[in-house]
């Protein structure tokens, strides 16, 4: 699977540091062109020589080679890479990543990577536990970042738990692994909603509802990973994605969304329909804004488009769709009934009654319901680990088609 793709390395200031050769020399057995960055710091605890000589490329350090005069493009090597692996990964280093503190050439090239970065943590216990610590980690992890968690044991302070570096044949695994799903993935073409709609009622009032658009991000994230190319169809939110194979488009109104929807459903293979559109929408939008001026004000609604039940019945025996539900009630139930009428091929299903899962969480905790009303349930995880569920649901199924 790493036969011929090109690997950047990053290895940063860390006892760990030695492991990095081993790596190394997994990732060339395996037909992949290594390139080594290091930091400063790591150099204290392993010689670019050694890199060098086993990776087969002078050892990157600095912005500049201060013999020859030539300078290390950043954004070159960012481009460069099919994948970046930070390992081992210091909490500086962490930080640096997280915060976009650019003060040396890894983090510049990171800062400049469109491919993506598997980070392998590796650290004493008390760093690795502190909140500033796993508030970068989950930062970068919302950032569609990879993390190899690490082991359990003995540490160089004496101290038991978790925080020692992963082993090379585990980073290695879990690369080889995201390169054999890439290649399923390739050339499908995906369309997501994602986040809420807004409805006007004045030029600064609206109705809308809780979406966060995590959930719909985090899948449009995993399927771009993966190698499918991906259409994200996005209510306003809070949120910012960047990848090659993604293209976003932003609306406003259920109206919007569904026009946008209409215009790439028939090219794509796969649709999720992730979006929390507004049911209702008011049936007069005023003008000015609305004074308040009366005790009481009516306000007269109309239904939108059900843009899911509207696609649903022009879809393709070659298209798979996905729902969402959520509920409050008879949830299975529910679900199964939404399932049938608008034509799913899947429903994944989540409950309100579930602590953390549902709007604005960064968790979810889902149920995943065929057309054969097979269930798959999951316990609650982060909405990126629920989006790498769906996508082996769907890559299972494209695999086997």
């Amino acid at each position: 699977m790493l036969k011929g793709k090109k690997i950047l390395l990053g290895v940063t200031g860390s006892i760990a540091a030695y492991k990095a050769a081993f790596l190394v020399r997994l990732l060339i057995k395996a037909g992949a062109d290594v390139q080594v960055i290091m930091t400063e710091a790591a150099k204290g605890f392993i010689t670019p020589l050694t890199l060098a000589t086993l990776s087969r490329h002078p050892v990157l350090t600095s912005f500049t080679n201060s013999e020859t005069g030539s300078w290390n493009n950043h954004v070159e090597l960012g481009l460069w890479a099919d994948a970046i692996i930070i390992a081992p990964a210091t909490a500086k280093t962490i930080s640096g990543f997280a915060t976009g503190y650019s003060d040396d050439l890894l983090t510049a090239v990171y800062l400049s990577a469109r491919c993506p970065v598997f980070i392998a943590p590796a650290m004493d216990l008390d760093m690795y536990r502190h909140p500033s610590t796993k508030n970068n980690i989950d930062t970068l992890a919302g950032y569609g970042n990879i993390f190899i968690n690490p082991g359990f044991g003995e540490l160089a302070s004496g101290l038991i738990g978790d925080g020692r570096l992963a082993e090379p044949e585990v980073i290695l695994t879990t690369l080889e692994k995201h390169f054999s799903v890439k290649s399923t993935a390739l050339g499908k073409r995906v369309l997501i909603t994602a986040g809420p709609t807004v409805e006007p009622l004045d030029p600064v009032r609206f109705i809308s509802n809780r979406s966060s658009g995590k959930m719909g991000y985090a899948l449009a994230r995993a399927f771009a990973y993966a190698g499918a190319q991906v259409t994200l169809i996005s209510g306003p939110v809070d949120l910012t994605i960047a990848d090659i194979n993604l293209h976003i488009i932003q609306v406003e109104t259920a109206e919007q969304m569904l026009t946008a929807v209409q215009h790439y459903f028939e090219g794509s293979d796969l649709i999720i329909f992730a979006a929390a559109v507004a049911d209702y929408t008011p049936r007069y939008v005023a003008s000015q804004k609305i004074k308040k001026s009366m005790p009481e004000m009516e306000l007269e609604l109309k239904k939108t488009a059900d843009i899911a039940g509207t696609m649903g019945k022009i879809k393709k025996d070659h298209q798979l769709v996905i729902g969402f539900a959520l509920e409050t009630e008879n949830e299975k139930e529910n679900a199964a009934d939404k399932l049938a009428r608008k034509n799913f091929d899947y429903i994944v299903l989540n409950s309100l009654n579930d602590s953390g899962a549902g709007f604005a969480h960064d968790t979810n905790k889902i149920s995943v319901i065929d057309k054969k009303l097979n269930i798959q349930e999951f316990s609650l995880k982060s909405k990126k680990e629920v989006a790498d569920d769906i996508l082996e649901i769907i890559l299972k199924k494209w695999s086997e088609s």
